[in-house]
């Protein structure tokens, strides 16, 4: 049914999307900018950081400073590697995956490169990362979704997304793929954020545990693709 496994990164692989979004409320309060979770969950989930910004500029108003965007990286990174996490299972499904997978991430190189390192999964996704900064359109786009099928010489039809955001599934439906929503990530407990404008995944699950419950075909043992 499949013939590669696309995963994003942020909320997927990784619990980064908690800490981000916390530290970008604190950052933007500074500037009189009022959001909270849900309204960065909605807005902001799964988007490039220049679409963030545009995003910022349009609803309130505000063009951040020059020098912003270092700053927030690195306090955020610092963050990272006090606190992040490896999504609980995600190593032992992709060591157990019977076909090739993929990342496809709208965090840039550096950061997508960082997180995976303090994670310890840099060895998992060495030569398979596809990044927003490679494609002219970021999610809900298909571009991105695209670019890595594409590498994988694998038609969008033989390829699952798994995704966490509106936007991403969004992406990968407008991609022609079929797409999973994992809903387990800290940073989507309790927020009610039901699809819109026809973005349903195909399946939604909230633990790695249950992965391969409907995709028996997808498990191959313990040796990772």
């Amino acid at each position: 049914m499949f013939d590669l496994v696309i995963f994003d990164c942020d909320g997927v692989l990784i619990d980064s999307e908690v800490i981000s979004a916390r530290m970008l409320i604190d950052e933007l309060a500074g500037f009189g900018v009022e959001i909270d979770a849900e309204y960065v969950a909605r807005h902001f989930l799964g988007r490039s950081y220049p679409v963030v910004m545009q995003q910022i500029r349009e609803e309130f108003g505000l063009t951040l400073p020059e020098g912003f965007e270092a700053a927030y990286r690195a306090r955020l990174i610092a963050a990272f590697q006090q606190e992040l996490r490896p999504i609980q299972g995600v190593r032992e499904v992709i060591t157990r995956l019977s076909v090739p997978y993929a990342l496809a991430t709208s965090s840039s190189p550096p950061r997508l490169a960082d997180s995976l390192r303090i994670v310890g999964f840099s060895d998992l996704f060495e030569g398979r990362c596809t990044t927003a900064s490679e494609v002219s359109r970021g999610k809900p786009a298909p571009d991105l979704f695209l670019l890595a099928a594409e590498r994988n010489r694998v038609p969008p039809s033989r390829c699952l997304v798994i995704e966490d955001s509106l936007a991403g599934v969004q992406a990968g439906l407008a991609a022609g793929m079929t797409v999973w929503r994992f809903t387990g990530g800290s940073h989507l407990r309790g927020l009610d954020l039901s699809g819109s404008n026809g973005a349903e995944p195909h399946r939604m699950f909230a633990s790695f545990a249950d992965f391969f419950h409907s995709a028996s075909h997808l498990c191959g043992g313990i040796s990772g693709s």
